[in-house]
């Protein structure tokens, strides 16, 4: 009698066994991977400080030989300070909101560099100094370094994303509510699909 009794019994906590063992493999995963994509967002907002870092270098440097382009190193001063007014929290990729906002304030700064950069196309002079020079190659490798940094980004925040919308752990990742939300992409800036005009 003893024996049919414990069989159950020996079942029964077999199967809360596998079932905290498969709870508990489905958190670490998801913690594994928004650790990651965590730690990719940590390289795009680098890349972007390291932007943001080179651009008052640029503008003076610009400003020297273009004194009457006012407006233009107005706008490029005026979205880089908007950048650094954008608040991010812990998360910022599982928040849709700020996401969005500190996208457009660095679409917004790239538009006003690439004003920047056509603005000294008037002035051959100050295409042809070293300092310029210097800091335009910074500037590009910089702009490469964004893309690449973003692209790893959107790579992980898919990897986390295919994990936690998948079945069965999707229900772990409901459970802790907040703490596994869905991450956000880059995406390309409004106009990107159009091919810009070249005249000559």
């Amino acid at each position: 009698m003893k024996k049919l009794l414990l069989s159950p019994l020996v079942i029964l906590i077999g199967v809360v066994v596998i079932v905290a063992l498969w709870v508990m493999s489905a958190y670490n995963g998801l913690v594994s991977l928004d650790q990651k994509a965590l730690s990719q967002w940590a390289q795009v907002e680098s890349a972007y400080q390291r932007r943001a870092d080179l651009i008052p270098n640029l503008v003076e440097t610009v400003k020297g030989a273009a004194e009457f382009e006012k407006d233009t190193f107005t706008q490029v001063t005026e979205a880089r300070a908007k950048v650094g007014q954008v608040q991010l929290g812990n998360n910022p990729a599982s928040d849709p909101e700020a996401f969005a906002k500190f996208q457009q304030a660095q679409d917004g700064l790239s538009s006003a560099l690439s004003r920047l950069l056509v603005v000294v196309e008037k002035y051959p002079d100050l295409k042809a100094t070293q300092n310029f020079r210097d800091l335009q190659v910074q500037l590009e490798g910089t702009e490469n370094r964004i893309n690449v940094e973003r692209m790893r980004f959107n790579e992980a925040a898919q990897a986390f994303n295919t994990k936690r919308m998948s079945f069965p752990t999707v229900v772990i990742a409901n459970f802790f509510g907040k703490r596994f939300q869905e991450k956000s992409y880059f995406k390309s800036q409004a106009g990107a699909e159009t091919a810009p005009k070249v005249q000559f």
